[in-house]
């Protein structure tokens, strides 16, 4: 049986999230502290209170952590309706990275790690990083780390390079990939260890300047000059780091989908608002079937993007890892939610390219998302090996 209805208190949650964020959280959108480099954590902090207050805080959590333990059909749903602004998922510490990050910890991490490293990331007290990414290594093929890691029996040592470091700037929950050398001790390969951002082995080089700034603190480059661990740092199995990725990316894919699918909901209401109210020859521009018709395929593209994301969610709800599923709606639904965009700026025509609405930040935005765990061509050539598998 399939059943697209919205249980009652699933919607009355939705439609509180999304008064939440139209009447507290939009506010910020001016605010000096979002910068070109995202928000700073001060706004950050500031958001987490309001949202605590709503008792709307990592809702997403395992309830052995007080969060709500929500599905990721529940998720889809509440994830949209945050997105209304690129700054509701941060207010309610559902934005990336954290929430790829926390989804992680709470399947792989011991329960040591968990109250060292996780229990404050989902108590909204400090921030998390995955740093994988580097500048001639590991990035869309993630085989090709070079970040090193020795083991004496004792300390794991790690040196290397990463760039593209979400948040890195401020963060205190860092899992770091590095490949683990042979040694008599532990499997030798891509491996995960979490630290302390404020290890002296960690060096932020700087941040990055990025066409997106919707995530806290932007992207850093980082260098790990002789980082020491202890073996407690160990995540997970030696050698395993690739598979445990997989496990965060599948859903994380998903959970970009949904809130970039609330920001293109934002801007088509802006852009159907000005169509609504904005003349030219002798009529609204609503009116004109060159631009009825853009609006027209943003509300077919917005349907179709929903009904992917869910139906993934729906396979991980019954069990499946939904691989496929899941790199057939990160590629389809970032390349349809980008032209939803693009109409809406062409639909509004010179302050479509100007700050008076938040039509022209979402779009830069939303080209970054096309890039954002995986570029649409990586997930394409996954999905195309398994239709020649069969």
């Amino acid at each position: 049986m399939i059943d697209f209805a919205i249980p009652a208190d699933l919607a009355a949650e939705r439609d509180r999230v999304r008064r939440f964020v139209i009447d507290k959280i939009v506010p910020y959108e001016r605010d000096p502290r979002l910068t070109t480099h995202g928000p700073t954590d001060e706004l950050r902090q500031e958001l987490v209170e309001l949202a605590r207050a709503e008792k709307l805080l990592t809702v997403q959590a395992p309830e052995s952590l007080g969060g709500r333990g929500l599905t990721h059909i529940e998720q889809a749903v509440i994830y949209e309706a945050a997105g209304w602004s690129t700054l509701g998922p941060v207010a309610m510490n559902c934005a990336a990275p954290d929430e790829g990050n926390m989804f992680l910890l709470s399947k792989v991490a011991d329960p040591d790690q968990v109250q060292r490293y996780l229990a404050p990331v989902v108590a909204g007290h400090q921030r998390s990083v995955f740093a994988m990414t580097e500048p001639e290594g590991a990035g869309s093929d993630p085989a090709q780390l070079a970040t090193s890691a020795a083991f004496d029996g004792e300390n794991f040592t790690i040196n290397g390079r990463k760039w593209l470091i979400t948040g890195a700037n401020g963060a205190k929950t860092w899992i770091i990939m590095a490949r683990l050398a042979a040694n008599p001790h532990l499997p030798e390969g891509p491996t995960l260890f979490l630290a302390d951002g404020a290890e002296p082995g960690i060096v932020i080089e700087r941040t990055m300047n990025t066409m997106d700034r919707n995530y806290v603190a932007g992207h850093g480059v980082v260098r790990f000059d002789n980082l020491t661990l202890p073996r407690e740092a160990l995540l997970g199995e030696a050698g395993q780091a690739l598979r445990y990725a997989q496990l965060r990316l599948a859903p994380a894919r998903l959970t970009h989908c949904m809130r970039w699918l609330g920001a293109a909901e934002r801007a088509q209401s802006i852009a159907v608002e000005h169509a609504r109210t904005r003349t030219a020859f002798g009529k609204p521009i609503g009116e004109h079937e060159g631009v009825s018709f853009m609006l027209a395929d943003n509300e077919i593209a917005l349907h179709q993007c929903r009904l992917t994301i869910w139906h993934a969610c729906w396979l991980m709800d019954n069990g499946e890892k939904a691989r496929h599923e899941s790199s057939i709606a990160k590629s389809f639904v970032s390349e349809e939610l980008f032209k939803v965009a693009d109409r809406c700026v062409q639909v509004l025509g010179g302050i479509g390219i100007s700050d008076e609405t938040v039509v022209e930040m979402i779009f830069r935005d939303m080209r970054a998302f096309r890039l954002y765990d995986g570029p649409t061509e990586v997930h394409k050539y996954a999905i195309g090996r398994k239709v020649l598998r069969g």
